[in-house]
């Protein structure tokens, strides 16, 4: 179970019947796995953020559901079926924004449908064999764009990324530094400038760890500084992630992504975005329609035990903001490289 070979980092890994998911509120001082045998438990994982980043998310839920099945499986049918539909609706109300989640959980639910003529154990095992599948698929995706998007970076280049689009928001390699991962494979020296990406600090401290972890070269700056840096000529591209992307190219990922891509175009330095497929909503029209979650005012009020914002100060914390398509120099997909994505050229990865 889990064909992980060549993987750097596990996000997610099978064991003695149980989901374990590395605890990423832990890194990068502790590496610590949680065990999970129930939907619920899965639900709640993502919902706290032990596990994050939108394809993560979508592989974690799809074990979800076949850890639901085999906890369940010995129940008499109707029983079977109401519980499993119970820990499907758990785990797509986990986090409203990453569409992945709610196209994980369709394929699972096709799969249960269709195996309704099946005995429940048998039907268990064909879903925990298609949430392998999407763990699978998802690495060999991550992959191809790998290898697509190292295309984009020259040699000597220095590549600014937000927030964490790593082997930890996937189930390995990962999307933006996946790009960046394959192209240091293809011999190219890149160097990585990080920035902390506030509130919940996932560039400090996940993108750092990862490329410390490998030996990229990597350079932490807080999220204010990225201007400074393009103005001085100091960085030569900028790939990121994704959590949805609209019918029309608009991009919803980490807040704080729109004010880098508005700088980059301020400063004609391409704005990548590496996704999978399964991140880009067609039924999405716009970037105006995808919903953006809002998250606990504690996270900004300070971080773990220390806390710097005064009693009875408002708080905003959207976790997401959209960068509209017009500022994307190209998406990365496992499909190629699509240059000025708009409706046309996205229902067309579709055919």
């Amino acid at each position: 179970m889990f064909s992980s070979e060549g993987v750097s980092v596990e996000t997610l890994r099978w064991r003695a019947d149980t989901l374990e998911m590395i605890d990423q509120r832990a890194l990068p001082e502790r590496v610590v796995y949680i065990s999970y045998n129930s939907a619920q438990g899965v639900a709640e994982g993502i919902r706290s953020m032990v596990v994050r980043g939108a394809p993560a998310i979508g592989v974690a839920a799809a074990f979800g559901v076949a850890l639901e099945a085999l906890r369940c499986q010995h129940l008499p049918k109707a029983v079977f079926d109401q519980t499993l539909e119970h820990g499907i609706e758990l785990l797509a109300a986990s986090r409203p924004t990453a569409v992945n989640l709610f196209w994980a959980l369709r394929r699972m639910r096709i799969v249960w449908q269709s195996g309704q003529q099946e005995s429940n154990p048998a039907l268990a095992l064909r879903l925990l064999a298609e949430a392998q599948a999407i763990y699978d698929e998802d690495i060999r995706i991550n992959r191809s764009m790998g290898q697509f998007g190292a295309e984009l970076l020259a040699d000597g280049a220095r590549v600014l990324t937000h927030c964490n689009a790593g082997a930890l928001a996937t189930a390995g390699h990962g999307t933006a530094l996946g790009v960046i991962r394959s192209a240091v494979a293809a011999g190219k020296r890149i160097s990585v400038i990080a920035d902390e990406t506030r509130p919940f600090l996932q560039g400090a401290r996940l993108t750092a760890w990862e490329m410390v972890q490998e030996g990229i070269p990597v350079t932490l700056i807080t999220d204010n500084m990225s201007g400074h840096l393009m103005q001085q000529g100091q960085i030569d591209a900028i790939i990121v992630g994704a959590d949805r992307v609209a019918a029309n190219g608009d991009v919803a990922n980490k807040i704080g992504t729109y004010m880098v891509a508005v700088l980059a175009q301020r400063h004609h330095i391409p704005f990548y975005v590496a996704c999978p497929l399964s991140t880009i909503d067609l039924t999405i029209a716009t970037g105006e329609q995808i919903p953006i979650e809002e998250r606990a005012a504690a996270e900004v009020l300070g971080f773990r035990e220390c806390r710097w914002a005064p009693n009875g100060v408002s708080v905003r914390n959207p976790s997401f903001d959209v960068t509209p398509a017009a500022l994307v120099t190209a998406l990365v997909t496992e499909k190629g490289v699509v240059r000025n994505p708009d409706r046309d050229a996205l229902a067309s990865l579709f055919l």
